[in-house]
Formats: structure tokens, C-alpha cells, sequence
């Protein structure tokens, strides 16, 4: 996770999403794929480790922008217009793994 300390309560959430898998395939495509851990940006730094989404690697670095998938890294843009914010991918994530928000 980049190098950084990470708490007890982050470590939990981490392992909680990569045990989730990919959001985009399960919202999607009601289907469990491994992921991968995509940090949240704020004018191009991380919020931090518990504003992070489970994302495959075609979801997350896989550089496509397609019919088929479109890349977070490739095109953040592009990735919310399809999939839906950032934000809000982040808040059925926490849904679905019953985490409070307000916990955060």
C-alpha cells in the first residue's frame, strides 16, 4: 500500500474489499473477480486507505477504453461516465460489506 503505515482499521478494510472483488464486476455483472486496491485521488494525491475500491485489473490499470471496459487509469472520466462516480462506487462498496461511513 504504498510504503505507508497502515492501522489496524485500514488493514481490516483493505482485506474486506480484496475479499469483495472488483465492484464494477459485481455491480455490473454479478460475478466475483479477484482485486486489486485503487486509491481515491484528491488533486493527484491519495485520500487515503480507507477511500480506496476494489478494482480488478482491467477495471484499474488494464489501459482499455472500449466497448467492452474502460480503465480507471486510463481515463478517470470516462470511467465514471460508464461506471458511475468514484464516490458512489465507494459508498455501495461500503453497503455491501455492512462498513459504517461515518466510521471513516
Amino acid at each position: 500500500l504504498g510504503g505507508e503505515a497502515v492501522t489496524k482499521r485500514e488493514r481490516e478494510w483493505i482485506d474486506r474489499i480484496v475479499q469483495l472483488g472488483c465492484i464494477i464486476c459485481r455491480l455490473k455483472y454479478y460475478a466475483y473477480v479477484p482485486a486489486e486496491v485503487h486509491h481515491m485521488l484528491n488533486g493527484g494525491r491519495r485520500i487515503g486507505n480507507l477511500s480506496t475500491l476494489p478494482l480488478c485489473v482491467l477495471h484499474h490499470r488494464g489501459g482499455r477504453n472500449d466497448d467492452e471496459v474502460v480503465s480507471r487509469d486510463h481515463s478517470q472520466r470516462r470511467f465514471e461516465a460508464r461506471y458511475g462516480s468514484e464516490s458512489m462506487l465507494l459508498e455501495r462498496t461500503r453497503e455491501l460489506i455492512g462498513w459504517e461511513s461515518t466510521a471513516t
